[in-house]
């Protein structure tokens, strides 16, 4: 749901997932860092990949699981 939050975001601002240039990931819990991978790994089938950055942090703002923040 993270991932499809964002592309709906980037398109709103006219951009769009293939000119990201670097992505830092917060998940409140490291054990989702499997799925989450996968599901980053659909969304950026082909190379090169955009810099990406996954960190487990205690808590997240309204309770969320994941936080994702962009540039590109």
């Amino acid at each position: 749901m993270a991932l499809e939050n964002l592309k709906i975001v980037l398109e709103a601002a006219g951009r769009s997932l293939d000119r990201l240039v670097k992505a830092n990931v917060f998940l409140t819990d490291i054990k989702g860092f499997g799925a989450f991978n996968t599901a980053w790994g659909e969304c950026f089938p082909t190379e090169p990949k955009s810099c990406r950055i996954c960190v487990a942090v205690h808590q997240l703002p309204l309770n969320t699981d994941v936080e994702i923040e962009v540039t590109g």
